[in-house]
């Protein structure tokens, strides 16, 4: 297929981004090839590569881009009690996965196919993010309003816990985003031993 007409680089540069992150999260990595996402955008199969060095570092830039929004956008109060520090997280982490459901997808399920050394770069992206719950858990015990045996594996649980949501939320269906985080409040207080 023959580049669109009047197509630019700061609109074709985004809709290739776009187009291998809804192929990637429909068919998986290993399954969606170069000429797919070209003919998805309406270009040639070359011209991918003058945004792109190849389809590794396209999933990479997809998952640090990701994460580093993730982590830009995530505001915490130190200096507030730890419980609505956590509700804050909680709601954070479920609003923006429910936002991102394919970032989201992929980041946990595409990561395997990253080369050793841009796994490592994610998973260094990653930990900062998990290290932000676990510092709120940290301070929840310090102020005496949680108790857990394993701050580290609270953590990890949590994620999981709360990414999970954007597997199988859908809008219009029988509970509302409001009343799942309040749910998933309730759950998650539980999790980390909230005292009353």
């Amino acid at each position: 297929m023959a580049r669109t007409q009047g197509s630019r680089a700061e609109i074709t540069g985004p809709a290739v981004r776009d187009a291998a992150r809804q192929l990637f999260a429909r068919h998986g990595f290993a399954a969606v090839s170069m000429r797919q996402i070209a003919a998805e955008v309406g270009v040639q199969a070359g011209a991918l590569y003058a945004y792109t060095p190849d389809k590794q570092a396209l999933l990479y830039d997809l998952l640090r881009s990701h994460m580093e929004d993730l982590l830009a956008a995530w505001h915490d109060n130190p200096a507030a009690p730890a419980l609505d520090r956590l509700d804050a997280f909680l709601r954070f982490h479920i609003q923006t996965s429910l936002e991102r459901p394919e970032a989201v997808f992929l980041s946990y399920m595409e990561l395997r196919n990253l080369t050793p050394e841009n796994r490592r770069l994610i998973a260094d992206l990653r930990r900062r993010y998990e290290d932000a719950l676990e510092a709120i858990l940290i301070a929840g015990q310090a102020q005496g309003s949680m108790s857990m045996p394993d701050t580290r594996l609270t953590t990890m649980a949590l994620i999981a816990m709360l990414t999970g949501v954007a597997s199988w939320y859908r809008e219009g269906g029988r509970l509302d985003q409001d009343r799942v985080m309040a749910v998933y409040g309730d759950l998650v207080r539980g999790a980390v031993g909230a005292c009353p």
